[in-house]
This record gives C-alpha cells, sequence and structure tokens, in this order.
C-alpha cells in the first residue's frame, strides 16, 4: 500500500507516445523528481514523496520504456533530448511554470539539460549520484556493450547479447551493484521487480541511443554544464559501485555546486538513506525561497515538562497499556504534558479518554489500513507485510523528525513505533531528547514454509537491529520489555546470532505485563454482569478479533457455529465486537436471537472480564486480559503471522493459558464443540503482575 496517493495522475502525449505522470501535494513550490534510465520508474522515488507531499506540489514520471509510459521500438525516441521534452510537458500539464529538479544517475542529464537550456523553469537542481562523462568511468565498466564478449564475470554482463539471454539475471547483478550497502535485502528485490517490467530489447534501444548522443562526449557536456545558473547540489556515495563518484565531484565543480558525500554510500542513497536525502531536498528547496517566518523560543527553564507518545496501531493493545503508564507517570509527574502521535483506532481511545491527540497524527499514513491490504482469508505474513510497509515506514519517521524540529520535548516514548526506532539508529545525530523504547516481543522469526530465504531474510533484519544497539547503544535511553525474562521465546535471532533471551535480558528493563487495568477491581463478576446488562441465566460469550479488518474471516465461521453451539448450551448470548474497521452489516446471520454486533466497545475489558467464555485472534493484550481476569478462552492465530504463531503462544503456556485452535483445519462444528466445552469452565492461571503499568512509569520517570 503506497503511504502517500496522487491527488492527479495522467498523460501526456508527444509524437505519438505516451508518458504516465503523477502529482502529490498542493504546496506553492512544485519538485519535479525524475526518472533514472527506464530500467526502473518513478517508485523509485516512493521514500521521498510522501515527506515532500506534505511541503510542496510533487510531480514524478515514468521515463518511457517502463512503468506505465509507453515503449517505442525505435532508437530515436530514447534520445536525452526526449526525456527532456517530456519533463517539460508534464510540467506544463501540471500547470507548473517553474519547478526545482532532482535527477538521479542517468536523469542527472536530463536535470543538466533542463537547467541549461530552459532557465526560465528550472529554480535549482539537485543531482544524487550523477552519471555524467565529466570523469572516467569505473575501471571495471569498459567492456563493450554491443560486440560478443568472451566473459559474462561482472559488468561484462553490461552487454546486449547477455541482456538478451539472461535478462533476470542482469538486473538482480546491477541492482546489487546499486545497493553496496549491507540489509539491502528489500531495495534489491524492489528494483529487481521494476526492472523486470521493462524487457532488454527497449533497454538495447535506450543504451543505444545513449551511446549514440553527443551529450556522451565530456567537452560538449561540460560545455553544457556550464550554463547552468540556477543553484545545484550533488549528493554522491563514497562506495559507489555503479558510478565513479569522481563524476560527482567534478559536477560539482563546474556547476559551482555544493557537494555531499554518503561515507559508506552506494549509488541510490535517496534509497538506502532517506531520510538524509529527504532533508537535503527540503533544506535546499526551502533556501531557494527563504522567507524568514516568525518564531517564538522558550526558556529552558521556562518550558513545561512535555513528553511526545508515539503509540502502534496495530491492533488496540497498546492504547490501553499506554494509558495506564501516562496515568502512573503524571502520579509522579503532576504537571507533564502529554502530547500523543498516534492513528486511528488508537485515537479513538484516546480520545474517549480525554487525550491530546498532536494535530500532526493528521499526516501519519494509515498502517492498519496496509497491514489490512495484505491479509487473505486468515492469514498475514506479518514479516513480509512489515517489509512492504518500507515507504510508510519512512513517510511516519519524517512527521515525527519534523514535529521534533519545531517543538521541544523532555522525552520521547515510542511503544513498538518501529520507524523512530530504526531511523533513529539510521540517523543518530537527530536525537535530540529523552527516548523510551518499549515492546512485547523482540526477534523476527522465520515462518517454517518460508524455507531458507525467510529464515536469511529474518536473521538479515535481525543482525542489523543487533548492530544498530551495539553501535549506538545510548540512543535507546530506556528500553522496557512489557513482560518477564521468561516470556521471551528460546529462539535465536538466527544462524551465528545470540540467543533472543539472553540479548533481551541483557538489553531491557523488565516491568512485567501491563494490562491497563486493575483486575481487582472487576473481581465481582455478578455486580458487573448485572452491569452490562448480562442476566445470570445467560451464558455470555465475547468474540472479538482486533482493530484491522484481518479478523472479518474468522468471525464469519464463528457465526456460522453460533447456531449449532446455542443447540448444546443453554442461555448462550454471543456477543461480537466487530471492531472499528469492520463493518457489521457486512457480516452474515446478522439478526440471530441471542446474538448482537457491535461495532466497537471503548470498554472491551470489562466485557471480558464478565464473560464466560471469549473467542480471540492471536493477539497478546486481549489474551492477557483474560488470563488476567481468569476467564476461558480460544485463541486463533493468525497464519504465517510469526508474533502469533510463536511470542504469544510461547507466554500464554507459560501462563498455563487459553485454547489454542487452528483456524484452517476447524470448522464451524468444531467451533461450537469447543464453545461446549470451554464455556464456563473453571481456570487455573498463572497470576499476571498487577503493577506492570507502575513500574514501567518509574522506569520512564527517571528520564524525566
Amino acid at each position: 500500500m503506497r503511504a502517500c496517493q496522487p491527488a492527479v495522475d495522467g498523460y501526456v502525449e508527444r509524437d505519438g507516445v505516451k508518458v504516465f505522470y503523477e502529482v502529490f501535494g498542493q504546496g506553492e513550490s512544485t519538485v519535479l523528481l525524475l526518472p533514472t534510465w527506464s530500467i526502473i520508474h518513478s517508485r523509485v522515488w516512493k521514500l521521498q514523496v510522501p515527506h515532500l507531499a506534505r511541503h510542496y506540489r510533487v510531480l514524478t514520471l515514468d521515463g518511457r520504456g517502463n512503468g506505465r509510459s509507453d515503449r517505442p521500438a525505435r532508437v530515436d525516441a530514447y534520445r536525452p533530448e526526449e526525456f527532456v521534452a517530456d519533463a517539460l510537458a508534464v510540467l506544463d500539464a501540471a500547470g507548473a511554470d517553474q519547478a526545482v529538479v532532482a535527477g538521479p544517475s542517468r536523469g542527472a542529464v536530463t536535470a543538466a539539460l533542463l537547467a541549461a537550456l530552459h532557465p526560465d523553469r528550472i529554480l535549482g537542481v539537485v543531482f544524487v549520484s550523477p552519471t555524467v562523462p565529466l570523469a572516467p568511468p569505473l575501471p571495471g565498466r569498459r567492456h563493450s556493450f554491443t560486440d560478443p564478449l568472451h566473459t559474462t564475470e561482472g559488468w561484462a554482463k553490461f552487454n546486449q547479447h547477455y541482456w538478451r539471454a539472461h535478462y533476470p539475471e542482469f538486473a538482480r547483478f546491477f541492482f546489487e551493484q546499486v545497493f553496496t550497502e549491507p540489509h539491502s535485502t528489500k531495495p534489491i528485490e524492489d528494483t529487481v521487480g521494476w526492472a523486470l517490467e521493462t524487457d532488454p530489447d527497449t533497454l538495447i534501444l535506450i543504451e543505444t541511443a545513449t551511446v549514440a548522443s553527443e551529450l556522451r562526449r565530456g567537452d560538449t557536456f561540460r560545455t553544457l554544464c556550464q550554463q547552468i545558473a540556477c543553484p545545484t547540489v550533488v549528493i554522491v556515495g563514497a562506495e559507489d559501485a555503479v558510478t565513479a563518484t569522481a563524476q560527482g565531484q567534478a559536477l560539482a565543480e563546474v556547476t559551482g555546486g555544493s557537494l555531499v558525500t554518503v561515507e559508506g554510500g552506494g549509488h541510490a542513497p535517496h534509497v538506502r538513506d532517506p531520510v538524509l536525502v529527504n532533508r537535503l531536498l527540503r533544506q535546499f528547496i526551502d533556501g531557494l525561497h527563504s522567507r524568514p517566518q516568525p518564531r517564538t523560543w522558550t526558556r529552558a527553564l521556562r518550558r513545561p515538562p512535555k513528553a511526545l507518545y508515539i503509540s502502534s496501531p496495530i491492533g488496540l493493545g497498546h492504547a490501553r497499556r499506554d494509558l495506564a503508564i501516562v496515568h502512573q507517570l503524571r502520579a509522579q509527574h503532576p504537571e507533564l504534558q502529554v502530547d500523543w502521535l498516534a492513528q486511528d483506532p488508537v485515537t479513538r481511545v484516546l480520545d474517549g479518554a480525554g487525550e491530546q491527540v498532536h494535530p500532526a497524527s493528521r499526516h501519519l499514513a494509515n498502517e492498519s489500513a496496509h497491514i489490512e491490504s495484505e491479509s487473505a482469508e486468515h492469514d498475514l505474513h506479518c514479516f513480509q507485510a512489515w517489509r512492504r510497509m518500507d515507504e510508510i515506514l519512512v513517510a511516519n519517521y519524517m512527521v515525527v523528525d519534523d514535529l521534533l524540529d519545531q517543538e521541544h520535548y523532555d522525552l520521547v516514548i515510542g511503544d513498538e513505533a518501529w520507524e523512530v526506532d530504526h531511523y533513529l539508529h539510521e540517523n543518530p545525530e537527530h536525537k535530540r531528547t529523552a527516548y523510551a523504547w518499549l515492546t512485547d516481543f523482540v526477534g523476527w522469526l522465520p515462518m517454517p514454509d518460508g524455507g531458507q530465504r525467510e529464515a536469511e531474510l529474518t536473521a538479515d533484519y535481525n543482525a542489523e537491529m543487533l548492530e544498530h544497539i551495539a553501535r549506538y547503544p545510548r540512543l535507546r535511553d530506556r528500553a522496557i520489555f512489557v513482560g518477564n525474562p521468561d516470556d521471551i521465546v528460546l529462539d535465536t535471532f538466527g544462524p551465528d546470532l545470540p540467543s533472543i533471551r539472553e540479548w533481551t535480558k541483557a538489553h531491557y528493563d523488565f516491568s512485567g505485563y501491563i494490562t491497563g487495568f486493575d483486575p481487582a477491581a472487576l473481581a465481582d463478576r455478578q455486580e458487573l454482569r448485572r452491569r452490562l446488562g448480562y442476566h445470570p441465566d445467560q451464558q455470555v460469550l465475547v468474540v472479538t478479533v482486533g482493530g484491522t479488518g484481518v479478523g472479518a474471516p474468522l468471525l464469519g465461521k464463528i457465526l456460522e457455529a453460533f447456531p449449532l453451539a446455542k443447540r448444546a448450551v443453554s442461555g448462550l448470548r454471543m456477543v461480537v465486537v466487530t471492531g472499528p474497521r469492520i463493518d457489521p452489516a457486512s457480516l452474515p446471520a446478522a439478526h440471530q436471537q441471542g446474538l448482537e454486533l457491535r461495532a466497537f466497545v471503548p470498554d472491551l475489558y470489562r466485557h471480558l472480564a464478565a464473560s464466560d467464555l471469549a473467542i480471540i485472534q492471536g493477539g497478546l493484550t486481549t489474551a492477557m486480559e483474560l488470563t488476567a481476569n481468569g476467564r476461558p478462552f480460544l485463541y486463533f492465530p493468525l497464519a504465517h503471522h510469526f508474533e502469533q504463531t510463536f511470542h504469544v503462544p510461547h507466554r500464554l503456556a507459560r501462563y498455563r493459558a487459553g485454547q489454542r485452535m487452528d483456524y484452517t483445519s476447524t470448522d464451524p462444528d468444531a467451533i461450537a464443540a469447543a464453545i461446549a466445552s470451554q464455556v464456563g469452565r473453571d481456570v487455573h492461571y498463572r497470576p499476571v503482575e498487577r503493577d506492570g503499568a507502575h513500574r514501567a512509569a518509574a522506569l520512564l520517570a527517571e528520564l524525566l
């Protein structure tokens, strides 16, 4: 799912060739993000578009030959001048008289032509890893493109004969050279996939046109660049394995532009170091339109204590425990102001509690919707869904980054705010204040049917996290595990990586579990049931599947089981909480006697405590609420959800809580039988601690 949708999209057509473009945002300034050569398309800018579109109007286009643009079958259609004309046509179609232009790799030639030949349209240029003929290419790249070669090793693959015979292998090789940085599995996958959206014959035409262009001559291109009068900045990676960094250095010199070198960086810093590039783009663009803005600065001792609390929207469980922690924090610091950065459905809980949701929350890209878009029938490959959420994560980190630039906080608390934790470790200089991290699981784990590839990917992601913490232990002023050491699985992070439990014990404090309520206050079940409207002669079954729409198939199967269960259980009353993202009207059998559907229940934990049985998905929060209240429950972990498959069952087994069931192999008859056998059953769980929120708050209070 995309983090930002275009306000406008369409085609410009020139000489019978249609070129696709998109327009994002509505700012006064216009930014044109050019394509590189057409081995990939405009999605290469996906980590920049959402952030820039909050401040400017952003234009992207698919270069002819890839994406949704045409693939003309003639060499002259791919001359550099044609790409320039396409860019101008997009500016005209969008009604943009002027723009700041960014050109990556070969797109630098297009950007240079635009700036030199159309100075009235271009306000400034950002060149990213420019591939330009101002310095010799890398030594290994001096192979013939047109002649058959006696080797296919290394850059000999950059050859038309190899492309025709082994194009997918070339794409894999090429993008492994683009991304020389460790832990680059996701961008390599993305770009190889985009490369396969075109074909070798089209790329051969493009390369033929490029080689034939007069602009390949260094003296010609240098003369062109000397005509560029607008401001420029050049970003290069010091370990670029595709283009010699000397080319970018020479371009900065000849255009009089500033040079930014990314030490350890490869050929695509806008992909591998998006936060850096996003900030550089903002600084450059704003510098072209510098209008002093009024500012207010408050002296340090006049600032009231403030905390920014970032609560994950994936499920509603974080909201209740976070509220409990804040309640305890305020008991220790009554003057503390807490701003919440959160999304629906968490904001519904916060609004109901009278909390202050920061206005910047409206800029957050929807993580819950992405998770739903990745789900199938009771199946959510959580790890892969998270990997495919990369542009959302970058977009949301940039919201936090902007906010912390504008406002002062004494403490930032991230409850599974994965984007904040990851990109803060990638950009440690951006730490501005005390930072605390909370989570109830540690370690990505592979699903067995993912095979060796998934095992390697999860280990790579774990290894990157371990390296972050080892290199920058100071970034997390406090890391709190919501639970106890024995709640942590016994697996390792991967081959040759440490034990998850032992590593976590060395790097985290432990709060014990946080229910968000006091089970003792719900101990009088008869009175609780009376207040909630449940009659003494009823057997109350509460069904809930969390705050996303992923649980709809499970709800459907349970609804089918209800009439069967009613015949076996006298006085059965089933309350189905669909959650804020499932329309009750979309579910079948909604009008059976003894069945009621509710879209959202703010104090669901009370209903769970009053129930005779609950049926839930495999999420930790609801399971532990039921465990704390000593209620029997059935739980159905989502298929391919590593947390619900491994981490949660491990913890529930330790508490001797719940009956695990498999969605695929369980039909309505089996669900009805399980209801009949479990409803009202006496349980003997391990006690759940009641002071978790107090312990977590005490750890956080030390940072204030």
